[in-house]
């Protein structure tokens, strides 16, 4: 939905609405544009709002009511993703060297506003979670979960007690069992977010369980859930969704972690462990 006016006019206004109307906007970005082609009633009941605050929706975006918003969609949106779009170009016209330029230009400008978003307080919050837990949990949806082995890999030679939450139901309702307030539950959550990664999480906090969540600028659903909330901005333009910037927040939780811990016996004993194995 890259240049897209509707899509990019939604996500301008985001942060300016009222809850009921960002739930609507989660909705839209989501499952864009289809999500808009559907009835009122429809969109709303998958926002969990009603048909009247989608209304007032539109009308604050100038529209003449939904209908309009829907004919607006249909005349911009390309209904193809971003990536096909980019490898789908005629044989003639191949990606060029400023195009190239650009893509690295915005993948630095999203590096530059992640880092701005994973602010001092926030690291510090997440990684005190982080190394005073018993243990540590982790997980991701379809593309996120890469940086939640990450974060995994690094924490269990940092200290013990880190895993990746198990990808079966029956496995995962065993580490819910276990569960405890002392326990933390680190999740990476971005559009479209994760159902699965949901449910874990809500099983989680409802044994008590503390959640640190890495999230985008709209929000997952499970923001309300999490006791440090990382907001990330929305991807870089281009046509693959930046995991550097996932892996950049997690490298500084990994080092801010590291400074509680004080791991350098623990990485020596791995160490010489590795070398005998």
């Amino acid at each position: 939905m890259e240049n897209d006016p509707v899509a990019d006019r939604l996500s301008t206004v985001y942060p300016e609405l009222p809850p009921g109307e960002r739930a609507i906007v989660r909705v839209l970005l989501d499952d864009y544009p289809f999500a808009a082609l559907g009835s009122l009633r429809a969109l709303a009941e998958r926002a969990g709002v009603s048909p009247p605050t989608a209304s007032r929706l539109f009308d604050r975006l100038g529209y003449g009511g939904f209908a309009d918003f829907q004919a607006a969609v249909r005349d911009g949106a390309r209904g193809r993703s971003r990536l096909l779009e980019f490898v789908s170009r005629a044989p003639d016209s191949p990606a060029t060297s400023p195009e190239l330029r650009q893509a690295a230009e915005d993948l630095r400008a999203g590096l530059d506003g992640t880092l701005a978003a994973a602010t001092d307080p926030l690291l510090d919050a997440a990684a005190t979670l982080l190394a005073e837990a018993r243990t540590v949990w982790a997980l991701g949806g379809p593309l996120s979960e890469l940086a939640a082995e990450y974060l995994i890999r690094q924490l269990a030679s940092l200290r013990p007690g880190a895993h990746r939450v198990p990808d079966s139901t029956q496995a995962r309702a065993r580490v819910v069992l276990d569960l405890k307030g002392s326990d933390v539950v680190v999740a990476y959550d971005f559009r479209r977010y994760s159902s699965g990664t949901a449910r874990f999480v809500k099983a989680a906090r409802a044994r008590g369980a503390r959640l640190v969540l890495v999230t985008d600028a709209w929000e997952s659903p499970l923001a309300a859930e999490a006791e440090v909330l990382i907001r990330l901005p929305r991807e870089a333009a281009g046509p693959i969704a930046p995991l550097a910037h996932e892996i950049a927040v997690t490298e500084l939780l990994l080092v801010a972690t590291a400074a509680r811990l004080a791991p350098a016996e623990r990485l020596a004993d791995l160490d010489a462990l590795t070398r005998t194995l």
